[in-house]
């Protein structure tokens, strides 16, 4: 058990950083934010099916549900075998390499249907640019130039750590018992649920208001209801009263659904944020942060309604700060192209949340 677990987390950590960089290479400018936040909406969506399977599952089956699990996983894993053989590479792989004729099969390919041979060129010299300018500076240059934006997402992809961790998990558990006097009941699968559907908001409204404001808008209402369970556990009664425990268990659903909200923003963020040469390296690194956060929290807090008062209230702090910093460091990159998502990241400060600009170019060209 043990083993395969290792080996399911390197296949994720293997897939989560190219499906980032690749995502963000070939979805259009206006739908980029609707893509990139796939990744934590499939994420949501799988661990959803796996609270519905242990809430409901019946122990005296003969099969047992780790079983059932891994035969899941394989189906999707053949399903995403077969979507990946049907899949077509990033022009900016080929235009690296040189192959200009790839690219650009691989450019028409990536086109909407309606799109014209016009609107393919002004795609594919638009991706040549971002490659040259990538490619005619130094490593160095890239490296000094990509710490500002590696600061940014550092701090708001970390965050994502602090939207599903063992706490949230052994709070929902006990405050469902208590509140329903069963260990599983469905406010545990409404918990998971939500989450995948703030995930799915996200990918429908993301391109039309905007990343940095939904994800204002999901890191202030986690804060908020993140320092609301830190004040019922603040009072050690509240604990083992259903009505305050009640209370609890709302308020952690009502979290997920802004962590969704919030969470399917950071992809998009990832793959625009750095410079071409250092962008593997710096979205695996923050990556792994990410998890090395989940495993701190996981060995060092203890059970207990103390621990829980102290970490909703230090985390609840940590978030609002948090939101305070990126209101006004955050970029909004709703329509910009690779390019001018990646210079707009460089400023240390940025406090709009719309660009009109961008919105203009676009106007009268969905295809590129």
């Amino acid at each position: 058990m043990v083993a395969a677990r290792y080996i399911g987390g390197i296949g994720i950590g293997f897939i989560s950083v190219a499906f980032i960089i690749h995502n963000a290479e070939v979805a259009p400018n206006d739908a980029r934010g609707k893509w990139c936040a796939v990744e934590q909406s499939g994420l949501g969506l799988g661990i959803a099916v796996q609270v519905i399977m242990d809430s409901m599952w019946n122990p005296a089956l003969p099969i047992g549900n780790n079983q059932v699990h891994g035969i899941i996983g394989i189906a999707f894993a053949i399903v995403a075998i077969a979507v990946l053989m049907l899949s077509v590479e990033s022009p900016i792989f080929y235009l690296r390499r040189n192959d200009c004729d790839k690219a650009s099969d691989c450019q028409w390919q990536l086109m909407d249907k309606r799109a014209t041979p016009r609107d393919q060129h002004e795609a594919l010299e638009e991706n040549k640019s971002y490659v040259s300018e990538g490619i005619h500076e130094t490593i160095g240059h890239d490296l000094v130039v990509a710490i500002v934006p590696f600061i940014k997402m550092l701090l708001c992809r970390c965050l994502v750590a602090f939207s599903f961790s063992m706490p949230l998990t052994q709070t929902i558990i006990a405050s469902s018992e208590a509140w329903k006097g069963t260990l599983y009941s469905w406010p545990i699968i409404v918990w998971r649920i939500l989450r995948w559907i703030g995930t799915l908001i996200s990918i429908l409204v993301m391109d039309k208001l905007g990343r940095k404001l939904l994800a204002m808008l999901g890191l202030v209402c986690m804060a908020g209801l993140m320092l609301g369970m830190a004040g019922i556990y603040s009072n050690y009664a509240n604990t083992q009263s259903p009505y305050y425990m009640g209370q609890v268990c709302r308020l952690s659903m009502a979290f997920q659904m802004f962590a969704g909200l919030f969470v399917a923003c950071t992809p998009a963020y990832m793959g625009e944020a750095f410079p071409m040469r250092v962008k593997p390296f710096c979205v695996a690194l923050i990556v792994c942060i990410e998890q090395l956060i989940h495993i701190i929290v996981i060995v060092t807090f203890k059970k207990s309604p103390d621990s829980f008062y102290k970490y909703y209230l230090g985390v609840g702090i940590i978030l609002l700060i948090s939101m305070l910093i990126l209101l006004v460091t955050l970029p909004e990159t709703t329509m910009m192209t690779l390019r001018e998502a990646g210079h707009r990241f460089r400023r240390l400060h940025d406090i709009t949340f719309q660009d009109p600009l961008a919105r203009i170019r676009q106007r009268g060209k969905p295809f590129n």
